[in-house]
């Protein structure tokens, strides 16, 4: 497989049965144009496509493991579907409200595991040398980390989360506003990026431990657990240290209950509910520090 991966990465690699035209190669002593950024862009797009092409070689196959991981993931909202059935509201809150947040979480989960998911397994590479192989190609390692085994299966749980809103939405008597319809998008692809710093800066603490994939684990599938709840359920200084410290509220919490009309718990003002953007922007600049330093930290198995 690595000789697979080095192939998608050569000059002549086809993706999604069309060659790939890398462009002539840059002169000997000659830096090459776009930068580091766009090195990785291109690397990550050859390293999915062959995935990609790898996966549909078994249409049925993928289809049923799409379809699988879907209903596994909607068995959360059964059980919260259930718990309805004996009660009314839940903190102040109606199944259609709970469902907007279940919703909106978890298709930003299932966006950022889909891109990034894989970067939990820097770990196992440290430990069986097989991260040798990506430093010493031209290609950034993140990119690489990431795309590495792209499992398009987790397709299922966006499309479960986006049903599980747009069910929540078309239910909802929403006051709408130009305001709250562009929130709703940005909302999802915010809180995607803000998951997906939490992973990148999960990933370099395994520079360090060797081992924290569920570490890692605990602030994304077990934030996403937490914040399909409403934040009346919880005490606020859990609030304020996801609000302030690791900025999950922002994923969901805050936009979701703007668009609701309903006041922040901390009393923050409503117009923070469309900074979900630029703390995603702010959340990514620690943690690609981090990444970068734990790259440079990495010493060799030797093995």
């Amino acid at each position: 497989m690595a000789e697979a991966e080095a192939a998608a990465l050569s000059p002549g690699a086809r993706a999604g049965g069309f060659a790939v035209d890398a462009g002539p190669a840059p002169e000997r002593g000659r830096p090459r144009r776009g930068g580091p950024v766009r090195e990785g862009l291109r690397g990550y797009r050859l390293i999915v496509a062959m995935w990609i092409r790898s996966t549909m070689t078994y249409r049925t196959s993928f289809a049923l493991t799409t379809v699988g991981q879907a209903a596994i993931t909607l068995l959360d909202f059964v059980a919260i579907f259930i718990m309805f059935s004996h009660v009314d509201v839940l903190g102040g809150f109606t199944l259609p409200e709970i469902a907007l947040l279940y919703g909106s979480c978890s298709a930003s989960l299932g966006l950022a595991d889909l891109l990034l998911g894989n970067t939990d397994r820097v770990g196992a590479r440290i430990r069986d040398g097989s991260l040798d192989t990506m430093l010493v190609r031209p290609v950034p390692v993140l990119a690489q980390v990431a795309a590495d085994r792209f499992a398009l299966r987790r397709l299922g749980r966006i499309g479960q989360g986006l049903g599980v809103m747009g069910w929540a939405l078309w239910t909802l008597d929403v006051d709408w506003t130009a305001g709250k319809v562009l929130l709703v998008p940005v909302m999802v692809i915010a809180g995607a990026a803000i998951f997906g710093a939490v992973m990148v800066t999960g990933a370099a603490f395994q520079f360090v431990t060797g081992d924290a994939a569920e570490v890692q684990n605990s602030f994304t599938y077990g934030g996403c657990t937490m914040l399909q709840y409403p934040p009346t359920v919880f005490a606020k200084d859990l609030l304020r240290g996801v609000t302030f410290i690791v900025p999950l509220a922002f994923v969901n919490w805050l936009p979701a209950l703007h668009v609701l009309g309903r006041p922040d718990p901390l009393g923050l003002p409503g117009w923070v509910a469309y900074l979900s953007p630029l703390v995603a922007f702010v959340v990514f600049l620690p943690a690609s520090l981090a990444w970068r330093a734990g790259v440079r930290s990495y010493r060799s198995t030797g093995s």
